[in-house]
């Protein structure tokens, strides 16, 4: 079955390339897209895509704002719906907020035609898109700015395993990446990794990402 898209960007040309180039693919149907978060709101309330690729900064709506309304609209109802953000900064506290509020993680406009590809096939497969080294730095610059929270009592109900995965899911390490350097299979990390979103109430593992870093475990 396809992974059904809506592009949202406030950019003719952008949305127009960024269609073409998904429509392109066998696995993957684009639905729509909007011109800014209030039409993302209403568009995918209509469609339900299984992946939205949001712009951060748009008019009347950001993207922030939206991906909030998106993601607590679609939260309990199939498909869920996840949110990979489109930005030009690197370095952006609107990108940190998102992955606060539930986006599956962010990806640079001039990235390659090819990683985008792969990341909506990444995050509409569940996984949270947090390989790349600039969601790491971007986390750890943001966190180092604000005062951090006391430690998280939830934090106490991990285990040695599950802290310890939970380390290296911050690091955006995948599953079988975390499988190799533990020594277990991919399926017991996949384990382990449910529990410890579970355990913090946590919606996937970007906001683990954030979780960690902002009560000092990394």
């Amino acid at each position: 079955m396809a992974v059904t898209v809506v592009v949202v960007d406030d950019q003719a040309m952008v949305r127009q390339g960024f269609s073409a180039l998904l429509g392109a693919q066998d696995d993957i149907s684009v639905l729509g897209d909007a011109a800014d978060g209030v039409e993302a709101v209403a568009l995918c309330a209509r469609v339900r895509p299984d992946v939205v690729l949001m712009d951060v900064r748009m008019p009347r709506k950001d993207g922030l704002r939206a991906t909030e309304e998106i993601l607590r609209a679609s939260a309990g109802s199939a498909p869920t719906t996840r949110v990979l953000m489109l930005t030009t900064f690197d370095i952006d506290d609107y990108v940190y907020e998102a992955l606060r509020v539930g986006a599956s993680g962010f990806l640079l406009k001039d990235a390659p035609a090819d990683e985008l590809v792969r990341a909506v096939r990444v995050v509409a497969a569940g996984e949270a898109l947090l390989a790349p080294s600039i969601t790491r730095r971007l986390i750890a610059e943001v966190t180092s700015r604000r005062a951090r929270a006391p430690r998280h009592q939830a934090v106490e109900q991990l285990t040695p395993r599950e802290r310890e995965v939970l380390d290296l899911v911050a690091d955006g390490k995948s599953n079988g990446e975390i499988a190799a350097e533990l020594f277990v299979s991919e399926q017991t990390v996949k384990t382990h990794v449910s529990s410890v979103l579970t355990k913090l109430a946590l919606r996937d593992r970007a906001q683990a990402v954030v979780f960690a870093y902002e009560n000092g475990l990394k």
